[in-house]
């Protein structure tokens, strides 16, 4: 894979990123691109949540499902689209219930940079996707690396909050046995934001303000989810 790996997951990635498996992703996403497919995100973007948020640092865990799949959307963290782009429709239902929730106003950028930077790993399951075909990338092996940062949070030893909206990120968080038998983790599941089933209790869910509690009950600084 040509994304250098931050510093703080190394020791995470390194020997996952060395199996045949990963190895086979990498020269896959190259002949995609030789071939003229349009990749998202670019190089140098597909690592950005790891970047951005480095392990020791990690409060709370947004698990999405893959990136987004127009032009100019994806660039490197679940849920978010860079300044200037417009907020796709699962990111405005998140801000509607941040509104709700927490009292903070819909903002009108959809940039997530600022969550990420206090701790809060937006990471897809999926890193890569082909423009214009959601789920194009699924099962061809960003799995087990996804898998092993999700695990490293949960083996931690410090308190963290996993966000699982919808059965994919539900699916993915069972197949990680540490977090199934912690009791330091709060886990919050819901619906996803999507239209098709945020009313279906997504909203109401409250998920910011939950995940606050519980970090201030463990004298951890709680996350300010202005944008």
């Amino acid at each position: 894979m040509s994304d250098p790996i931050p510093d703080s997951w190394k020791p995470v990635l390194e020997p996952v990123l060395a199996s045949g498996q990963a190895r086979q992703l990498g020269g896959w996403l190259r002949s995609e691109e030789e071939a003229g497919k349009a990749i998202y995100p670019p190089r140098g973007a597909r690592l950005r949540a790891l970047e951005l948020t480095p392990l020791d640092a990690v409060k709370v865990v947004i698990l999405g499902q893959d990136p987004y799949h127009g032009p100019g959307q994806a660039h490197g963290l679940a849920f978010s689209v860079p300044e200037g782009v417009k907020p796709p429709p699962s990111l405005a239902n998140i801000y509607k219930e941040l509104e709700s929730d927490c009292g903070i106003a819909r903002p009108a950028d959809g940039n997530l940079e600022a969550w990420a930077r206090q701790g809060v790993l937006l990471l897809n399951n999926t890193l890569t996707v082909e423009d214009g075909k959601a789920g194009s990338h699924a099962g061809k092996g960003w799995d087990a690396i996804t898998d092993a940062c999700v695990a490293a949070v949960a083996e931690r030893g410090d308190p963290a909050v996993f966000v699982l909206w919808g059965s994919h990120a539900q699916a993915k968080a069972a197949r990680i046995p540490a977090l199934g038998r912690s009791s330091d983790h709060l886990v919050i599941r819901s619906p996803h934001p999507s239209p098709l089933s945020a009313h279906r209790g997504f909203f109401g869910s409250r998920p910011f303000s939950r995940a606050n509690a519980f970090l201030a009950e463990r004298g951890i600084t709680p996350i300010d989810w202005r944008v």
